[in-house]
C-alpha cells in the first residue's frame, strides 16, 4: 500500500469518524508506512487492530515491533490454529509452533494478554479441514488451560473463524472431491440469528491499491463494492459519497459466515 493510499485512509478516518482500523496482510507490519498509519490513527483515539502472524516479531529488523505495538495500545490478533505443536506445524510448516510460542511470550512480557483492556491479545482458530469450528467459548477455555500449563502464556480471547470455500482452501476441496460436501455442510447449518451481526454490514475492506470491497473474502474473489458508476469504488470515493444502505454483494461463500455459530473477523457471531 502506497503513501498516497495510506493518507486517503487517514483522511477517511477524519471525514467519516471511523472508530476501528483493522490492519491485515500477510504481514502488515512490513509496510514502510505501518508505523505512520498506526500513530496517526491512535492520535485520533481510533482502535487499531494488528492481524499479526506472530513470527514477524522474531524477524531481524523487527525488534522494535512488540514495544511499538504496546506503546500505542494496538490490539494484537494472531492466528494459532491449535495449541498442539504437531497440528500447527502440519498446517503452517515445521518450527512455526515454537516461534509462535516465543512470540506470545514476548507479547506477554510487554503486558499483552494480562487482562488489561488497553493491551488485548486475541488468538484465532481455523479448522484444519472441511468441518465447522467447535463452540468458541469451550475451545477458548481449552486454549487458555493448555497454553498456561505448557508455557505460562496468557491471552484474552479466542476467535473461531470458519474456513471459506475459496482460494487455497477451495482449491484443496476441489482437488479432494470435497467441495460439494463442504458447501452442503455450510448450507445445512445456516442460522438466521447470525444475519444481524455479519461483519460486512459495518466493515469496508480496502485493498493495497485502495479499492473497496464488502469484506476480505469478496476482495479475494475480486468482487468489488457495488458502484454507482462503471468505475471500481476507491477509498477516495468515501470522501465524496456515502455508502450507507448500499446493497452488499453476496455469493455461495457467504454461507461460511452464517453457518453454525457464525463467523467474522471477531470470531463467532452467535452466543453460547
Amino acid at each position: 500500500m502506497s503513501e498516497e493510499v495510506v493518507q486517503l485512509i487517514i483522511d477517511c478516518i477524519d471525514h467519516l469518524g471511523i472508530q476501528t482500523l483493522d490492519l491485515t496482510g500477510g504481514a502488515p507490519e512490513m509496510n514502510p508506512h505501518f508505523r505512520w498509519l498506526v500513530e496517526e490513527a491512535r492520535k485520533r483515539n481510533v482502535e487499531v487492530i494488528d492481524r499479526c502472524n506472530l513470527t514477524i516479531l522474531l524477524e531481524p529488523g523487527y525488534e522494535w515491533l512488540a514495544e511499538f505495538l504496546a506503546e500505542h495500545q494496538v490490539e494484537v490478533v494472531a492466528s494459532l490454529p491449535c495449541y498442539l505443536e504437531d497440528n500447527v506445524d502440519g498446517q503452517r510448516g515445521k518450527g512455526v509452533y515454537q516461534k509462535s510460542v516465543e512470540a506470545l511470550k514476548l507479547l506477554n512480557a510487554h503486558g499483552y494478554g494480562k487482562g488489561k483492556n488497553h493491551l488485548p491479545l486475541s488468538l484465532v482458530y481455523n479448522p484444519t479441514g472441511p468441518f465447522l469450528p467447535p463452540p468458541q467459548q469451550a475451545l477458548e477455555q481449552d486454549y487458555k488451560r493448555e497454553l498456561q500449563t505448557r508455557f505460562d502464556i496468557s491471552f484474552d480471547n479466542l476467535y473461531t473463524i470458519t474456513n471459506m470455500p475459496i482460494s487455497r482452501f477451495g482449491a484443496v476441496l476441489l482437488a479432494k472431491g470435497q467441495f460439494t460436501e463442504y458447501m452442503t455442510l455450510l448450507r445445512d447449518n445456516f442460522s438466521q440469528s447470525n444475519l444481524d451481526n455479519l461483519m460486512c454490514k459495518s466493515l469496508v475492506s480496502v485493498d493495497w491499491q485502495g479499492y473497496l470491497y464488502d469484506c476480505d473474502f469478496n476482495q479475494m474473489l475480486d468482487m468489488p463494492l457495488n458502484a454507482t458508476n462503471e468505475e471500481r469504488p476507491h477509498v477516495r470515493d468515501l470522501l465524496a459519497q456515502s455508502i450507507d444502505g448500499q446493497l452488499i454483494k453476496v455469493a455461495d461463500h457467504c454461507y461460511g459466515c452464517t453457518a453454525g455459530q457464525g463467523s467474522s473477523c471477531g470470531g463467532a457471531l452467535d452466543g453460547e
